[in-house]
């Protein structure tokens, strides 16, 4: 792992696993997203994770046009780096998750780096009504879903948005197997040091959250990427704030957002993404942990700097 001196918070803002039902603090129009985003950044995110809603019904889109409706005003609010999703949500085709990045040209967008199972349907049994139709049948899909970014196509995510576009990325890596699907592109010299590899825990499909897994995870890509990358964490749901941290501890950054987590603490819905942040921070800084800039994370991870955006 990269040596360093400093956490960088990473703030998912909405995604696309949680629905309007869930949370009425979840941000679905791209005005809310960009008001969240925007406080996220001042309470101390240096980069900003962003997937689109339809502003209908909150159901989540590809649709470029919905994204520049809130890059911009983000852009403009704050010096936050800017990450757009390539998963998008559940059904897009690569080419429906691509559309928004290849035309923003962010600094940096997450990569998926394997297929998997990515079950959301145990969520159904926690509510009897729902706001919107969509969402118990978004939910019950993926019973019988596979997310897809096979070796092909994940080639081509480095080859359009990181050759193409100068776009560096937020390597997400869902299991063990994952880690060395990143290693076999490091490898072949399609993708360049230094990484960000963001283990994650908790989603069903995925390795489970909890804290023997986490070292696994750090020890296998210690072992794969050596002083090549930086780790950061995210949990999922109820383990969102002690795994975080715990890895946090063990030298690594993290990221909250309401994408992962809707609480605060047991049984307290977040209000805000920016609670969120504010309460890593607060562990952090009282673990003398230092919070990294958004310029500080541009350079530790060699972005090319929010002016060579398209947004």
């Amino acid at each position: 792992m990269a040596a360093k001196s400093k956490v960088i918070i990473t703030c998912a803002v909405t995604g696309s696993i949680h629905t309007p039902t869930m949370s009425p603090h979840l941000p679905l129009t791209p005005d809310e997203i960009a008001r969240q985003a925007i406080d996220a950044a001042e309470a101390g995110a240096a980069i900003l994770h962003l997937h689109a809603r339809d502003p209908k019904d909150g159901r989540p889109t590809p649709d470029p046009d919905v994204f520049m409706q809130f890059l911009p005003r983000i852009k403009q609010a704050t010096n936050a780096v800017v990450n757009i999703t390539t998963g998008g949500g559940h059904g897009m085709s690569l080419q429906e998750r691509l559309a928004a990045p290849l035309k923003a040209k962010p600094e940096m967008c997450s990569l998926n780096m394997g297929s998997m199972n990515f079950g959301l349907y145990p969520m159904l049994q926690r509510y009897k009504q729902w706001t919107h139709d969509w969402e118990p049948k978004y939910l019950e899909a993926s019973r019988d879903f596979i997310f897809r970014n096979t070796f092909k196509d994940i080639e081509a995510i480095l080859k359009e948005l990181g050759e193409g576009c100068g776009t560096r990325f937020e390597f997400e890596c869902y299991d063990v197997g994952h880690l060395y699907n990143l290693a076999h592109f490091l490898d072949r010299g399609l993708v360049k040091p230094p990484m960000l590899v963001q283990t994650i825990f908790g989603i069903l499909g995925g390795i489970g959250a909890d804290p023997e897994n986490l070292a696994h995870m750090k020890r296998i890509a210690d072992k794969l990427f050596g002083d090549q990358y930086y780790w950061s964490i995210l949990a999922a749901g109820r383990h969102q704030m002690p795994l975080i941290t715990m890895g946090a501890i063990m030298g690594g950054n993290v990221r909250v957002g309401l994408e992962d987590s809707l609480y605060l603490g047991k049984g307290q819905l977040a209000q805000s993404n920016a609670e969120q942040v504010r309460k890593i921070r607060g562990i952090l800084e009282n673990l003398s942990l230092e919070i990294a800039t958004p310029d500080e994370a541009r350079a530790a991870l060699q972005l090319k700097g929010g002016d060579q955006v398209a947004f």
